[in-house]
């Protein structure tokens, strides 16, 4: 299946395929990242060290892509003074390897060139190697850590247009 397959749009992180979506994000990056199941309240307390907040209005946006009309991943961006910021690439493992990751990239920098961004910066951890991959087979290319986050172990850029 081809990126063409997708369609993406802007969504306020409230609604509610928005927030299944994230709280499915949040569930895998808890459960990879201990090695274990999910424990009770890990989400939640996960979803609030993190707010999704700044991914609305003139801070940036959140991005839902659908497969057949279904919600199945989403991406946010965030901007920044010089720059913008993409965060929550998430798709659904009943989707993956169908193309979802590659229409939000595309979808999320041609919204960012739109607004005058000239580069998309990101971090992941170590164990998120798909990702990793993702970010690499489309230009993106790894940096020097630009802040200390906890669970932030690769830094990646990409200059658009």
């Amino acid at each position: 299946m081809a990126a063409t397959d997708w369609t993406t749009t802007p969504i306020h992180p409230d609604r509610p395929e928005a927030t299944a979506l994230l709280e499915a994000y949040f569930e895998e990056i808890v459960r990879r990242y201990h090695g274990r199941p999910v424990r009770p309240g890990e989400v939640a307390a996960a979803m609030a060290d993190e707010p999704s907040a700044d991914l609305t209005g003139p801070t940036g946006f959140l991005l839902v892509a659908r497969h057949d009309g279904r919600p199945a991943a989403c991406a946010g961006l965030r901007y920044r003074p010089d720059w913008a910021e993409l965060t929550r690439l998430y798709v659904q493992p009943a989707y993956r390897g169908r193309g979802g990751g590659a229409a939000l990239l595309a979808a999320v920098e041609q919204r960012a060139l739109a607004a005058g961004v000239d580069r998309i910066r990101l971090d992941t951890r170590s164990d998120l190697v798909e990702a990793r991959a993702l970010y690499a087979r489309h230009g993106y290319r790894e940096i020097p850590a630009y802040h200390g986050g906890a669970y932030a172990e690769h830094w990646f850029e990409k200059a658009l247009g």
